[in-house]
């Protein structure tokens, strides 16, 4: 037992628990970082002689570490204060839970700062270089889960800073010099945004890219186009899948818009005012790859405009997304019967054993839902806030990871449905007759004999009148019942006839006819670098 305790006491609190800890505190393994010499001292200097796991506390030792009020450090901001705050304030304010995403964010903008202190002279080349490869040996204990979090130490910022300072002593007191929490949480949520937007964008492409996969699979198949989900018009399936395609594009032109406006540095605003101190903050905007640093500094604190445009371009996102698995959902059941997805992509029913359900989409549906309230979180948050910064704004980290996380997952999962389905051609060939689709264009045909187009609509819904009365389609009325209508029709009014023939007269750019159809799906290959098969 002794030798135990001893061996918990001479360990670093911010080393992780043994192998025995739970794996949702732990963040997966990268590839190790080499250590350099200088850390294998700095790891001697604190105790480390063992491989980690060897000697850390058991989970119990450091629960209870964490629970005991007395064996917890003084805060870094406490100088003022007199008082401990209470476990229920501890438990209530603290945002490590989850803020912690934001490490790498949060290494990277510390490197530049105290690169960016030591050029200006606030820190010699020895104590940069020190904090520097302290940072980087926390980077790679975090990444290869044997850093231990501190619900005492609140957030990740006060975490790694308490860890630096645990790490190498004195020098780690500089690195807060010029900077505040303020600035610091602001720096890293806009770089942890950036990377969030990189990281969308390519599933985006991959839906778009399965989408016209898709439509290449299905050259000339006509279907149904709706209005009011009343039949409309035929149109080209590929027509009608392109139109997603286009509607993901302008996605990722706002999330590109959003990366744009967010990419400006608040670092070196401070709390609120800036600093006295001759701090250089163009060049930590340029270390961390920003456009320039942001011109008022309670602007740079205090926005979060960023954050809400990206919630309402993930929000957009999620919205076509679900307006997809709304349609592959209806198209999935008996009634539509035009697509039918595989085994391994639906789900069956526990009790029905007929059922083969489109679960995905239907989940992709619902969770458009989730991304929505993440967006109306933000802005409610926001909403009556003074400038500059206020705690209020902590709480507008998990609705982002949240959006994220859900849109990743409903963009990876629309794009394995989209690889996975089968558009039923003869199903759809017997349900193309019925809703008289080729109406519009026997009105076009008759306004290009000169008849006005409000007459030439009234002649042709009349036309469609005597079908119905007939039970028939248009094609299947002679000349002589066309011309009891209108003697404006004559025989080449066969030619506008049908499905095929209504599809093939559309000449308009962007519209469904063959030729513009197939410039469309040229554009896209092109654009999407999709091999043709």
């Amino acid at each position: 037992m002794e030798s135990t305790a001893a061996a918990a006491r001479a360990f670093p609190p911010f080393f992780a628990e043994s192998a025995r800890s739970s794996s949702q505190s732990r963040i997966p393994s990268r590839p190790k970082l080499s250590r350099s010499p200088l850390l294998s001292s700095l790891s001697r200097k604190i105790g480390l002689r063992a491989p980690p796991t060897a000697v850390a506390m058991s989970g119990a030792a450091a629960a209870a570490a964490d629970e005991n009020p007395s064996s917890k450090e003084a805060k870094l901001w406490g100088g003022r204060f007199e008082e401990s705050v209470t476990e229920t304030v501890e438990r209530f304010t603290e945002s490590i839970s989850f803020d912690k995403e934001l490490y790498r964010q949060d290494i990277r903008g510390s490197k530049a700062h105290a690169s960016m202190l030591a050029k200006q002279g606030l820190m010699d080349d020895s104590d940069r270089d020190k904090i520097l490869e302290g940072l980087s040996e926390i980077e790679r204990l975090i990444e290869n889960g044997e850093f231990k979090w501190r619900a005492d130490r609140e957030d990740v910022h006060m975490n790694i800073e308490a860890a630096l300072t645990d790490m190498i002593g004195e020098p780690a007191k500089k690195l807060h010099t010029a900077r505040s929490r303020n600035d610091q949480v602001q720096t890293d949520f806009r770089l942890w945004c950036r990377d969030a937007i990189d990281r969308i964008i390519p599933y985006i492409a991959h839906l778009q890219v399965a989408l016209v996969t898709l439509a290449l699979k299905n050259e000339g198949l006509i279907v149904p186009g709706y209005t009011h989900m009343q039949r409309a018009q035929p149109v080209l399936l590929q027509h009608h899948l392109l139109a997603y395609v286009e509607q993901l594009e302008r996605d990722i032109g706002r999330l590109v818009d959003c990366r744009a406006r967010l990419n400006f540095c608040p670092l070196g605003a401070c709390a609120l005012a800036g600093t006295g101190l001759p701090i250089d903050r163009f060049m930590t905007a340029d270390k961390l790859g920003f456009s320039a640093p942001m011109r008022n500094s309670i602007d740079a604190v205090s926005d979060r405009d960023f954050v809400m445009e990206f919630l309402s371009a993930n929000s957009i996102i999620a919205v076509h997304l679900s307006r997809l698995g709304e349609e592959w959902v209806l198209w999935a059941s008996e009634e539509f019967g035009f697509i039918t997805p595989s085994d391994s992509v639906s789900t069956g029913s526990s009790i029905m054993p007929q059922k083969k359900n489109p679960d995905p989409m239907e989940l992709v549906r619902g969770k458009s839902a989730r991304v929505i309230g993440d967006l109306v979180t933000l802005l409610t948050l926001c909403k009556g806030l003074p400038p500059s910064y206020n705690r209020d704004l902590q709480e507008d980290k998990e609705p982002v990871f949240d959006s994220v996380k859900t849109i990743v997952g409903m963009l990876e999962v629309s794009a394995e449905f989209a690889h996975n389905i089968t558009y039923n051609k003869e199903r759809i060939y017997r349900a193309l007759p019925a809703g008289h689709l080729d109406a519009t264009t026997l009105a076009d045909y008759l306004v290009k004999k000169g008849v006005p187009f409000r007459t030439s609509h009234d002649i042709v819904g009349r036309s469609v009148a005597f079908c119905v009365s007939q039970n028939c389609q248009l094609k299947d009325l002679s000349l002589d019942e066309l011309r009891s209508i209108s003697p404006v029709f004559d025989k080449d009014v066969y030619e506008y006839l049908g499905v095929e023939n209504a599809v093939k007269n559309f000449c308009s750019y962007g519209s469904t006819g063959l030729e513009c159809v197939a410039s469309q799906v040229d554009y896209w290959v092109r654009k999407l670098n999709i091999e043709r098969i």
